[in-house]
């Protein structure tokens, strides 16, 4: 192989390394700002990364815009948030999604999407977590119809199958 070429080759793979570890920087900058408490700073380097799809930066995000941390109170951007996230599979951003359905909290009040989306949170969970979320799961049952959880249980499975694409109701 041409000398040349492989100098060439040998800088892309650099940048292309270089970038990631950008990323993975720009990430590791954000929480740490989040854990010593600094949220507008924290928010400021988590929006970029969200923006782009980071599941960990949509979640740390979403729970800022819930609480009013760093940014003003919003329940509804947290709820669009934490539904990014919890599609690419964040078992907390599911579960805090079911929560909102749950309450009604920045958007409508729906016992079968909060079943849902605790449901898969707690499928995917482990540990003390995902008996945490069961009797979360089972408390919330208790709330609903038959034909809701009957709805609920279609809903998770479809959701699931299709990699939580179009998770919602028709």
């Amino acid at each position: 192989m041409d000398p040349l070429l492989k100098r060439m080759l040998l800088v892309c793979v650099c940048l292309f390394a270089s970038t990631g570890l950008a990323k993975a920087d720009s990430l590791s900058d954000a929480l740490r700002a989040f854990d010593e408490g600094n949220h507008a700073k924290a928010a400021k380097s988590f929006k970029p990364l969200a923006e782009k799809g980071n599941a960990v930066a949509q979640f740390k995000l979403a729970t800022m815009y819930y609480n009013g941390k760093g940014v003003s109170q919003n329940h509804k951007t947290a709820a669009k948030l934490y539904r990014l996230s919890a599609e690419q599979g964040h078992v907390v951003a599911q579960s805090n999604l079911a929560t909102m359905y749950y309450r009604g909290e920045g958007v409508p009040k729906d016992f079968v999407l909060a079943h849902m989306w605790k449901n898969i949170a707690a499928t995917n969970a482990e540990g003390d977590r995902q008996l945490r979320y069961l009797e979360q799961l089972k408390a919330l049952a208790k709330d609903m119809t038959t034909k809701q959880l009957a709805e609920a249980q279609e809903l998770a499975k479809r959701c699931t199958a299709s990699k939580f694409k179009g998770c919602k109701r028709k």
